[in-house]
Parts: C-alpha cells; structure tokens; sequence
C-alpha cells in the first residue's frame, strides 16, 4: 500500500481506565522507570511510531488515580530513550505555563539524545488550577491560544538558529562552527522577546515535530498551521470522517500538504479472542469504577457540575466550557444521536475520559480500523490502552499481526527518526517559520 496505519501510544498513569490499575495483573505506579521502559519495549515490539506522555501542572486528587502523581516528562523520555531504539518520544508541556527559549532547548536536547525522535505536544493547558502553582491567573481561551500562536512560531524559529552544516569542527583551521550559518532571532512580538540564537546545534531532525490536540475553532486554526500530528476525540465514524475532511482542507487552505499532518483519532480497544470475552472484560473494568471519580470525569467534561442531576434522567442542557471543547462537543453529539441518559454517558466517560471505546474481538477491531483508515477518516491511532501491560500486549500480540497480514501496516522499521516513521520530510531551514508566517497571512 501506498499509505501505512500509524500508532502512538498514550502513556497515562498505569492505564488509560479510570479503574484500569485495579484489573488483575495490572500496574499500580506510574512512577516506577522499570514499569515505564516495558511499555516502552511492548511499543518497540509492535512497531509504534512512538510515545505519547500527556502532562498536567496541577494535582487533581479527584480525577484519575493513577495519573495524580506521575514522573515530569522530558525527565521520563530520556531516561527512555537510552532503551529505546526507534520509538518515538513525545511529550506535552504548556504554552501558558512555560517560556519558549527553554522548550526549544528542552526539546531539541531530546532530539540530539535519542537520534532524532522528539516531539512536543503544545497544550494551552486548560485546567484553571494550573495557574496557582505559577502565581498567575488562568487566562481565557482566546487568551491561551493567542500566546501560544506565537510561542510556537519562536520555538520554531529557534530551531533554525543554526543550519544543518554549522558545526565543522575543522582541526587544521580550528574553526569549530561557521559564524555565518548562525542567526540570531530577534523575535519582538505581544507576548514574547526572544533574541537568540538557541545555543545549541541543529537537531537531527532538522525541527522536533509538533502535536497538537486543540478541538476548539481557534484550536483547529492552531494545529492547521503549526502541527505534525494532530490528536482528535472521536465518537462516531461518520462524523469523523466530515471532521478528517474538514481539517485537512483547513491545512490545504493555511498553505501546507495535508498529507505531511498525521490525523490520529483516540481511541481504547477492548480486545478479546471474541466480542463476548471482549464485553466481559469491558464489564470487569467498568464493574471498579469509583462513582464519585466517574462524577467528577464527565463534570470536568461536559464543564457543569453533573452530580446535581438525575443520572438516569436526560442529558442536562449544558454550554460547551472554556476548557475541553472538543470533549464536550463530541460526547453531547453522541449522547443527542443516540438518545442516551446521563448514566450511559457517564459510563462511557468513566471509561476513557470521554475518548472513543472500541470493544471487540481482533477482527472486529481490525475491521474497524480498516474501515475508517481506508475511507477518509484516520491516518492511523493514538492507541489507549486500559490498562498496562496485559491490554497493550495483547493489542500488539493480537491485533498488529492480523492488521499487518491485512497489508495495512509495517512489518518493520524503515528509518530510525521520528520523521521517517511519518514519512516527512527532513525539513529545510525556515521552511517551517515561512510555513507558519505564509498561513498566518491568511488566517481568517
């Protein structure tokens, strides 16, 4: 085939289940590096693009267990990256909370230690809370992302401070780099003054990629123009494919190749030899869960307090909120379609925080897969595993085969940067800060 399925693997707490260090043979930290490195190996093992490792800046003892108390992430990847070979690394910190010249150094550090596999994933940090532990108020959605329109922009830009072929390290003339391939920034912008240059190299792969996951207006204005890989919610095939569509014509139209951004939906597959096993493990996960968490998930979801309601009543008429649009949006649109009550969504929150449950057996969710890769809406999956790490071996021991005997996905590792495993070109310098400028020209 001319396009192969890609995969990243959401690392979150000792499973993406609220409940899932509860399952038999579960982990039960997060914090432990010889846990994190077996996940990392089962990824390796089934040729996944790479590591996903989602970040928060607060400590919500009220949501997801597991997750309250992890590792800071780029401390975590590079520890990963020296037993890891081609796995990608991926990690989210916040535009609101950091500064740029330190997440480009950041970042292109773990580019240079793992050969060329980092990525940032560029959140806007919506949970309020977040601003206590910085001594600053939490600004509004608009506020967030005109911030982080233009730090992205300077983090680029620092990434092409120094051409590829600056550092020559000539011993007969003792030149260590060419004055003339380093460029200082010189960013005077709203937000941010950043002179530069970075001081440090090019990174292997020329830029970091970027992920993005914003499901707001602005946030699909965000992504269309700046991101590598873009993270969406998904509830319904059809409305995913309308969805898939309308992004790529949005980064068709800011002035980029669609098919250099990676659309990867989340999704939680269930696997069982067949449906039935499947459902009674979905039922065992689902049997642990704590009410009063499962309460709080889809409050924060929907951006209501939902234990004021009635749970097997009606859907209350609630805004979309200022923090998780794309959540909210998704699930009311389900919940409409479907005629659910406030039980079953929140049943179906409790379970993957408002992302999509694939429950089935290896056909099926191969099936399923094939479906929506072949007919317009995924480039591939950013895989949730319920808990670690029987439901992710069993998802490559079980599922990876039959969707490489299918022809839909490698049977081995072609490149050993991130870059390669996308497909995407090893960018020239200032492609990415002229892409960014040429978009923002014609940003509605």
């Amino acid at each position: 085939m001319s396009r192969s399925m890609h995969f990243g693997v959401f690392l979150l707490g000792t499973g993406n289940h609220t409940a899932g260090w509860r399952y038999p043979g579960a982990d039960k930290t997060f914090l432990d590096i010889k846990v994190l490195q077996r996940v990392a190996a089962i990824a390796e093992r089934g040729l996944f693009d790479f590591l996903f490792l989602g970040d928060g800046l607060s400590a919500n003892l009220r949501g997801h267990p597991s997750y309250t108390c992890r590792l800071e992430p780029l401390t975590l990847l590079s520890a990963l990256s020296m037993t890891t070979s081609h796995v990608g690394l991926a990690a989210t910190m916040s535009t609101t909370y950091s500064d740029p010249y330190t997440v480009a150094r950041i970042f292109g550090s773990l580019d240079h230690i793992s050969g060329g596999r980092a990525a940032w994933n560029a959140v806007t940090s919506a949970a309020a809370d977040s601003g206590g532990n910085f001594g600053r108020t939490h600004p509004d959605h608009e506020k967030r992302y005109e911030i982080a329109e233009e730090f992205i922009s300077v983090v680029r830009g620092l990434w092409d401070c120094w051409d590829d072929d600056a550092i020559i390290a000539d011993l007969k003339t003792g030149q260590f780099f060419d004055r003339s391939k380093v460029t200082a920034l010189n960013h005077e912008g709203r937000h941010f003054s950043v002179k530069g240059p970075i001081n440090m190299g090019r990174s292997p792969q020329g830029q970091p990629l970027v992920l993005q996951a914003g499901g707001s207006e602005r946030g699909q204005n965000l992504a269309a123009r700046t991101a590598d890989v873009v993270f969406s919610v998904v509830q319904d095939f059809e409305e995913a494919k309308v969805a898939y569509a309308g992004l790529k014509d949005r980064i068709r139209r800011f002035g980029r190749n669609p098919d250099h951004v990676t659309i990867l939906p989340g999704v939680m597959p269930i696997v069982g030899r067949t449906d039935a096993q499947a459902r009674e493990t979905l039922n065992t996960l689902q049997s642990t869960v704590d009410s009063k968490e499962g309460l709080v998930m889809l409050s924060s979801r929907m951006g209501a307090d939902i234990s004021k309601y009635p749970l097997d009543g009606p859907i209350p008429d609630v805004a979309v909120p200022d923090t998780s649009h794309a959540f909210a949006r998704t699930l009311l649109a389900k919940a409409k379609r479907e005629n659910m009550s406030l039980r079953d969504l929140y049943n179906l929150t409790a379970a993957a925080r408002g992302h999509w449950v694939l429950c089935g057996s290896v056909q099926t969710i191969a099936d399923t897969f094939e479906q929506w890769f072949l007919e317009g809406a995924a480039d591939g999956f950013n895989i949730m595993p319920p808990y670690y790490p029987g439901a992710f071996d069993d998802f490559v021991d079980l599922v990876v085969p039959e969707l490489q005997r299918r022809g839909l996905y490698r049977k081995a590792y072609t490149g050993t940067t991130l870059r390669d495993h996308l497909g995407l070109p090893h960018p020239a310098v200032g492609e990415y800060p002229a892409m960014i400028r040429q978009a923002e020209a014609v940003a509605p």
